[in-house]
């Protein structure tokens, strides 16, 4: 299902919003969502609509809750990005942000370190 996953930002925003509230009743999520993304009402009601219809969310007794996790949003869409700015190419998305000097020494090591405990994983 990762790779089947399409969001548009409106679906994030809103995913975001039910993964910290879960379970949360969708007047609640309308409230919260009218004060964290200033949407209307119907606005909120057609996101959740649409995203039960995608098999992301349920909404059972006026109560929502995310059936994808975030990171697997979060991968998804990130795959996305790569591909369509990137041409699917890992090294250059990093050069991208190492060559604007968006990259910390802190960022830097942790992602040494990630990369060497990937590498670890797959050696065994």
């Amino acid at each position: 299902m990762e790779n089947e996953i399409a969001l548009s930002n409106a679906d994030y925003r809103l995913l975001s919003i039910v993964w910290d509230a879960q379970p949360v009743l969708s007047p609640e999520l309308c409230r919260i969502a009218e004060k964290q993304l200033g949407w209307k009402r119907t606005t909120t009601y057609t996101v959740i609509k649409r995203l039960c219809g995608k098999g992301y969310l349920k909404s059972e007794s006026t109560v929502v809750t995310a059936l994808i996790g975030r990171e697997q949003a979060q991968r998804a869409k990130g795959e996305q990005v790569l591909r369509r700015n990137f041409e699917g190419s890992l090294p250059r998305f990093v050069a991208s942000f190492l060559d604007g000097g968006a990259v910390s020494d802190e960022e830097a090591r942790e992602l040494e370190k990630m990369l060497e405990e990937y590498r670890r994983g797959r050696d065994g």
